[in-house]
């Protein structure tokens, strides 16, 4: 029988109302009580090292969650972390980046309704985690709805239904269904287990901003953002249009490149990513040190943002950390298959 570690977070799944809405409250004993038969096909203990509703949790709180994984690393085969919906998929991209060399599943889940709730989604969201946290697989992943999907590649996209995340620019690793798991053949082999030492990176610059484009923007943001942060992830239109005549976005971009300000530009369409090629603004803003976003989601792109400025002052070096493909978070012309390699 595998030794599984639970790590408790807080979120929705361990929520109890007491007369003033939901709070996180359940502790590991009382959530597992949910799902009995669990521990007949394996060996489980748990650490509750924090009870927050997911809209709190911050990279200080993403850190120490890696850190848990990282000191238990040897004594476990698996582990599975509960965990809010709302950041959920902020914090499986976070521990991708910080837990590089993982040989072992780090799964990742929660529930849109609390365990105590009749109907809730919780109950069998971590019985399928408890399940996958047993298979012979390595790196982070979000588990839902009876899908397990790459730490890099989960959005949440409903705020109700139990179908609540998609994989994105990818297909879901596997399913699962009445315990029984079906594994997608076409990417399965990247993910088995491999002889791989686990290095744990806590260092992170919280010092950047997300910035969504919308038409009549004051370009005049872009000032302020040159002299408070060190990184600006900007959502563009479609496939990486960026205003350029009145409202001059452009200029403002390579004035903060000029200030070594590392600059991702990514697109606010969910799927497909970006692509400078197709438009001579981008042709020209692919030319100086501007980061290509590819096809990663904002997701994933602001821890990797944080973990890169983290290790590294050096523009260049941060351009090329965050274009590298890292355990799936950026398609290749291979498809899936070329760029799940370690990085």
């Amino acid at each position: 029988m595998k030794n599984i570690l639970i790590i408790a977070t807080g979120g929705t799944i361990a929520c109890s109302d007491k007369g003033d809405g939901l709070t996180p409250s359940y502790n590991i004993d009382e959530l597992l009580s949910y799902i009995p038969n669990v521990s007949k096909t394996c060996n489980i203990s748990g650490k509750s090292i924090m009870n927050v509703d997911s809209s709190n949790m911050n990279p200080s709180r993403w850190i120490h969650i890696a850190e848990t994984i990282y000191e238990n690393y040897d004594e476990y085969d698996g582990f599975v972390i509960t965990h809010g919906t709302d950041t959920m998929a902020y914090t499986s991209a976070a521990l991708t980046y910080m837990l590089k060399g993982l040989n072992k599943p780090v799964i990742i889940t929660g529930a849109q309704y609390s365990i105590e709730q009749f109907g809730s989604d919780a109950s069998q969201n971590l019985s399928d985690a408890i399940m996958f946290a047993m298979q012979d697989i390595s790196g982070v992943f979000i588990v839902f709805d009876g899908k397990l999907i790459s730490g890099t590649r989960a959005i949440k996209v409903k705020t109700r239904s139990f179908d609540a995340f998609e994989s994105v620019n990818f297909p879901y690793i596997a399913t699962i269904k009445h315990g029984k798991i079906s594994y997608n053949h076409e990417v399965i082999n990247y993910y088995l287990k491999h002889n791989r030492t686990i290095e744990f990176n806590n260092k992170l610059c919280e010092k950047i901003l997300v910035l969504k484009l919308f038409p009549g923007i004051d370009p005049h943001i872009f000032d302020y953002i040159k002299n408070n942060y060190k990184g600006v992830i900007v959502e563009s239109f479609g496939i990486g249009g960026i205003p350029f005549e009145n409202f001059d976005i452009t200029s403002k971009i390579k004035e903060l490149v000029d200030s070594n300000i590392a600059v991702v530009v990514t697109t606010q369409c969910m799927e497909e990513g970006v692509d400078f090629d197709i438009y001579e603004v981008g042709k020209k803003l692919a030319q100086s040190k501007i980061i290509y976003a590819k096809d990663m989601n904002t997701e994933a792109l602001v821890p990797k943002l944080m973990w890169a400025l983290g290790k590294c002052n050096n523009i260049n070096e941060v351009k090329n950390l965050v274009e590298k493909p890292f355990n799936g978070d950026i398609s290749t012309n291979d498809k899936y298959l070329g760029h799940l390699k370690m990085a």
